[in-house]
């Protein structure tokens, strides 16, 4: 195996890894919402989980050039220069897709949950939007939704003493489920980091798979072994 076919490979896995853990990850918030409300739309957690950043950008539209890269492993369909180049073609829709999916993650991160944000918390407050993934300012990206001690409107708290003794209680509320509001908050946090370092990683490995494949189809692969029987 050359190196080409060898690189071609390790990427077929990785990509196999990655798309696998993207999946997992965006439905974790659709199966909380589904266990704690019995229905997918009533208060879900977030907006973008319906983008499929996961499901979609990092999950399906890496499938073609994950399974052309594990062919790689059998030395058949990449074992040629068309087969090489095919490859590197098929990658453009993983940094498509990885590129989706960390652009959505990117602005969830910078919106946070919906019981941030909405006193309605459905999907009828949600603005399925591509100009949305665009919006997303250096200045304006922060994280204090998920660093101060309550996210939601200072009307919504009842008990002005509480706000205070939480104030002094340091972060502990980002680590635990105690109120609907920090689960939600700590599932959205880690859910939407881990699918930016998916797509981060899916993105490393298509560009590299670009370059790889267009080296393979140019200088060439080794001939196939002759079957043995």
């Amino acid at each position: 195996m050359t190196c080409c076919e060898g690189w071609t490979s390790c990427n077929g896995f990785t990509l196999l890894v990655l798309l696998l853990l993207g999946i997992t990850l965006n439905a974790i918030p659709l199966i909380v919402n589904l266990v704690d409300e019995g229905q997918f739309l009533q208060n879900p957690i977030s907006c973008f989980e319906w983008w499929f950043p996961g499901i979609i950008g990092a999950g399906l539209m890496v499938i073609p050039a994950t399974t052309m890269s594990l062919a790689a492993r059998k030395r058949a369909c990449c074992n040629n220069r068309i087969g090489m180049l095919l490859s590197s073609l098929l990658n453009v829709i993983t940094v498509i897709g990885a590129v989706y999916c960390m652009l959505v993650s990117l602005r969830a991160l910078s919106e946070g949950p919906l019981i941030c944000n909405s006193q309605v918390n459905s999907t009828s407050s949600c603005e399925f939007s591509f100009n949305n993934l665009s919006n997303i300012h250096p200045e304006s990206f922060n994280l204090q939704w998920f660093f101060r001690e309550s996210c939601m409107a200072p009307a919504e708290v009842t008990d002005p003493t509480l706000s205070g003794t939480r104030a002094s209680d340091g972060g502990r509320y980002s680590l635990n489920f105690s109120s609907k509001e920090n689960k939600h908050r700590t599932i959205h946090f880690s859910v939407f980091l881990g699918l930016l370092l998916v797509g981060i990683l899916e993105l490393m490995c298509g560009l590299s798979q670009m370059a790889i494949g267009l080296l393979g189809c140019l200088c060439g692969v080794t001939k196939r072994r002759s079957r043995i029987v």
